[in-house]
């Protein structure tokens, strides 16, 4: 192009995009910087950008579309400054005063960084056309119609003010000719919203990669210009361009077509629906929701485009036609959904007739006065609230014979029947076994009804596959739809949900909880009493507060557990029954059920209403235990499992709260619990730390099962492949088991975090003959079958009734069964503030205490009474440290494992078991000698013995044999 033809194009375009008296920056891309200048003389700025445009590293220059701050110009006055620093300003959003036009490109798809193709750069051009012929169908002036030597260009004029909503219209107009123009070959540019857009200066060249013959370089020019962009016929008015997105926006909707996008039907998948009736559409996502964009007009044979449907997140529906002839926008679905689905007859409106119809027939039967419109209201709004309409599959009963007949029944089981048997019957109905999972379910949910419960939070562990999803899910079936959160959730779903009521059930099932929903877990627990507020940061960087609702429950169902042990701590833990008994009982029950016909009366049983019906019916209550003080725990070092007995107390009487005594403080209705309600709770206490649950050691079922595996086999010693033997279970489980695991940035820990009884040595052993011996190194798990029956006694509860009652297990002379319950309720026993860990305990320095103990406190456990204490000068100033029993065996036993004892010293064929000691071992020197060897008069422990047995075998085990 010869120079001057390319400085009049440039100046041209220059008068058309800016004011004549305004000034403008040109901005000019290379490939090693920005460099840019301010001009109000746009003969120097052509003159400037030609010569820039000779640069083969330009890739692109540009001006800016609308009015800039004419102090600006200071900053570059009349110049191109070569390459920007940092410290030099371009022209941003806060520098316009005024929108003079709404730039629309269109740009064929392609890789990033390319020149576009010929048939590309047509294809834009086409679809440039095709916008402005639906503009201007909709009233728009004409456009400037230009190339931007990749695609193509529409500018329209405008006058809007800079701000906010000026921003929102025009990006909202880009949004909808981006869903209703783009297409796999060209998309409208959605990026162009901003009022400090940078345009292609038309007359420049175009360089996006290398201009080779199939992708050329090309240059920009206008192809259809405006006679006089200040004209009041070249304006867009703002009011055109709210009439273009009132076609698209229900919130710009006005009169009759805001209602029936609002009470569109909801259950339609509109997607489907056209899909089913033979409409040819193209589908995008628009507002969460979705818009179908028609490739032929159902309202008009006159034109093929412009009509639409749109499905909104809330499933609302809106179709339209931007064509006037087409109504312009106005609503049609309506019109469009009758033409292919026929009127049917208003079934709730005969259903509704045949009810009200029946309760009056039914009144005057029974001799009383017909109901009046009011009392109709009433019954039908009492009918659709218990969830047993018609729609809800309940069955065609009346309201008042299904409500009265459940409430009948309700109040006799309140009044004079046992509510738990009740649910528990009917959960059993459903789902085999797992009594003792059900039990915890439901004295979790009913915590919500006790005005001073802390609540209870159910965990339950075992293999996959045995049913703990079914149970949470027949559990849930019995408690009303109003608290039944269903589905999985995210972390921060809780604090955002509009349908959380307080006392709502939250199940977890096989769900990782990630940090964040443990340390919400913590806190929605310590305050179950008290709306949990949760404190963010808005995307605005404004502080926000989320609240999840007071007295919500949780029942988590993991194989593993929850992970955390502090959200274990929290939590009645109990187990799934994976039995091979209850494996048989739900294969037959699932095989009888195969036979079975389907029940046509309806989903849901009377009993699973009546369960709903029993939830509704109890009230908030404060229950009192007036026998508190006399509950007596076996071991009290979780701290959180009273509370829970206590709680577990509580809800039995809140349950049965009609038939205990109660009285009124206030406005709080106060149920006195009974001996009963303690039988109950300490009898469910009992199964939890028994065959059904670890509510007081929290082991899970497979690590309970393992702790059975060892106790059984009555070895000291043992080997993974010893557990692998006796168990079934593989070496990586076992290990597990033992050790626990990390998975997903969780630790899970094992069985030696979690029992004392169970500690493991590294240990070297030597295999071979002399001259060719071979070392290796091996690890051995120790049991303490002594430690391990002191730690299972962990979880009984009773009664004490008499000042000195000693526990049902014990005879009153072995010191390891006294407890705290055994001394004087009013006796504080002394606690000892010198403690030691066990590393540091040597069994040489301690000494038995004659009689039955002491009542110091075990400086290693906290447990009292102590039998052993600390060798102290008498006129040492230390403070005398105590052990228990336990503590001291554990002690001893771990001193005798440290012992390394020669092959071959020992003959172990030859020792014989005495009954009586003969002193102490001459190995350990620690415990009485029980084995003896008569020859050799070589006197051992039952410890060393069992040890240097084992240590044999492996050595025989490992020996070459003859060659």
């Amino acid at each position: 192009m010869p120079e001057e033809i390319q400085v009049k194009e440039i100046i041209t375009s220059l008068h058309l995009l800016s004011q004549h008296d305004g000034i403008f920056e040109i901005r000019i891309i290379r490939d090693d910087g920005i460099c840019s200048g301010y001009f109000s003389d746009r003969e120097k700025a052509a003159t400037e950008i030609l010569k820039y445009d000779a640069d083969s590293k330009v890739s692109g220059i540009y001006v800016t579309l609308n009015d800039v701050d004419p102090a600006l110009l200071v900053r570059r006055a009349n110049r191109i400054k070569f390459r920007l620093g940092k410290k030099d300003a371009s022209t941003g959003d806060s520098d316009i005063i005024r929108r003079r036009w709404l730039p629309i490109d269109i740009d064929p798809r392609r890789p990033s960084g390319v020149s576009s193709s010929e048939s590309e750069h047509a294809d834009a051009i086409c679809r440039a056309d095709t916008i402005a012929e639906f503009l201007s169908g909709l009233g728009w002036p004409d456009p400037i119609i230009a190339d931007s030597g990749n695609g193509a260009h529409l500018l329209y004029r405008i006058d809007l003010p800079q701000n906010d909503e000026s921003k929102a219209i025009v990006k909202s107009v880009l949004e909808l000719l981006d869903r209703r123009f783009s297409d796999s070959r060209c998309m409208v540019d959605t990026a162009n919203f901003n009022a400090s857009r940078i345009w292609k200066v038309y007359g420049t060249l175009s360089r996006k990669g290398d201009n080779l013959l199939e992708r050329p370089h090309r240059r920009s020019k206008i192809l259809k210009s405006i006679v006089d962009p200040q004209s009041s016929d070249s304006l867009v008015s703002e009011d055109k361009l709210r009439l273009l997105l009132s076609s698209e926006h229900p919130d710009l909707c006005t009169g009759p077509d805001k209602e029936h996008v609002l009470k569109s039907d909801s259950r339609i998948d509109l997607g489907s629906w056209l899909s089913g009736h033979g409409f040819s559409y193209t589908e995008k996502p628009y507002q969460g929701g979705k818009v179908f964009v028609f490739d032929s007009c159902p309202f008009s044979s006159a034109h093929t485009d412009g009509a639409y449907a749109i499905q909104f997140e809330n499933g609302a529906i809106f179709a339209g036609c931007h064509h006037t002839s087409c109504g312009g926008g106005k609503q049609r679905w309506p019109e469009l959904r009758a033409r292919f689905d026929p009127p049917k007859l208003d079934f709730e409106a005969r259903l509704a007739k045949l009810r009200s119809e029946r309760i009056r027939a039914k009144m005057e039967a029974e001799g009383r006065l017909p109901l009046s419109e009011e009392e109709m209201a009433q019954a039908k709004a009492l009918y659709e609230a218990s969830g047993s309409s018609d729609s809800s599959g309940h069955g065609d009963d009346g309201p008042d014979e299904v409500n009265e007949s459940i409430l009948s029944r309700c109040t006799g089981i309140l009044e004079s029947a046992d509510p738990l048997s009740f649910m528990l019957e009917t959960f059993a109905s459903v789902h085999e076994g797992d009594q003792t999972v059900a039990e915890c379910l439901i004295h979790s949910f009913a915590s919500r009804s006790v005005i001073n419960s802390k609540g209870l939070h159910v965990s339950i562990t075992g293999e996959s596959g045995k049913g703990k999803s079914h149970a949470i899910e027949t559990m849930k079936s019995l408690v009303p739809k109003k608290f039944r959160l269903e589905g999985r959730l995210s972390d921060k779903a809780l604090f955002y949900m509009e349908d959380l009521s307080a006392g709502s059930v939250i199940a977890l099932d096989d769900v990782s909880l990630s940090d964040q929903m443990q340390e919400v877990l913590k806190g929605v627990t310590t305050s179950f009493q008290k709306p949990f507020p949760y404190r963010t940061v808005s995307k605005d960087r404004k502080a926000e507060t989320y609240v999840i609702p007071e007295r919500c429950v949780w029942w988590i169902a993991k194989v593993e557990g929850p992970g955390d042990d502090q959200v274990f701590n929290r939590m009645l833990t109990c187990w799934i029954d994976d039995s091979e008994d209850q494996d048989k009982r739900v294969l037959d029950r699932t095989l009888s059920g195969a036979e079975d016909l389907p029940d046509a009366t309806s989903p849901e049983s009377e009993e699973v209403l009546v369960c709903r019906q029993i939830w509704e019916s109890l009230s908030p209550v404060w229950v009192v235990i007036p026998y508190a003080r006399k509950i007596r725990f076996q071991s009290a070092e979780n701290r959180r499992n009273p509370d829970m007995l206590l709680d577990l107390v509580r809800t039995n009487a809140a349950l049965n709260q009609r038939q205990r005594e109660t009285k009124t403080i206030g406005s709080v209705t106060c149920v006195i619990a009974d001996r009963t309600d303690f039988n109950e709770a300490a009898r469910l206490f009992a199964m939890l730390n028994g065959e059904t649950g670890a509510q007081a050691n929290k082991l899970t079922k497979r690590e309970s099962n393992l702790i059975g595996i060892l106790s059984s086999m009555n070895q000291y010693e043992v080997t993974i492949g010893d557990l692998q033997h006796a168990s079934g279970l593989t070496n990586s489980s076992v290990g597990k088991l033992l050790h626990g695991y990390h998975s997903y940035g969780k630790t899970y820990s094992g069985l030696l975090d979690k029992c004392p009884a169970v500690s493991f040595l590294d240990r070297t052993v030597t295999s071979g003959d002399e001259g060719c011996s071979t070392m290796r190194r091996t690890r051995v798990y120790l049991w303490d079958a002594a430690l391990y029956k002191a730690w299972e006694k962990g979880g009984s509860v009773w009664l004490c009734d008499d000042e000195y009652q000693e526990s049902d297990d014990s005879d009153g002379n072995d010191p390891d069964d006294m407890n705290e319950s055994s001394y004087p309720a009013h006796v504080n026993p002394d606690v000892c503030d010198t403690s030691m860990s066990m590393a540091d305990v040597q069994s040489r320095n301690f000494v038995r205490i004659s009689g039955h103990g002491d009542r110091q406190r075990c400086s290693v456990c906290g447990k009292c009474p102590t039998q052993y204490k600390e060798r102290v000068a008498e006129n040492s100033k230390a403070i005398q440290r105590m052990l228990c029993r336990s503590c001291y065996k554990r002690t001893v036993s771990r001193e005798v494992a440290s012992i390394i004892t020669l092959p071959g010293v020992i003959d172990t064929k030859n020792l014989v078991k005495r009954d009586v000691p003969s002193g102490r071992c001459q190995v350990c020197n620690l415990q009485p000698a029980v084995w003896s060897d008569p020859d050799s008069r070589v006197h051992v422990c039952d410890q060393c013995y069992k040890k240097t047995i084992s240590e044999n075998f492996d050595t025989d085990s490992l020996s070459p044999g003859p060659p």
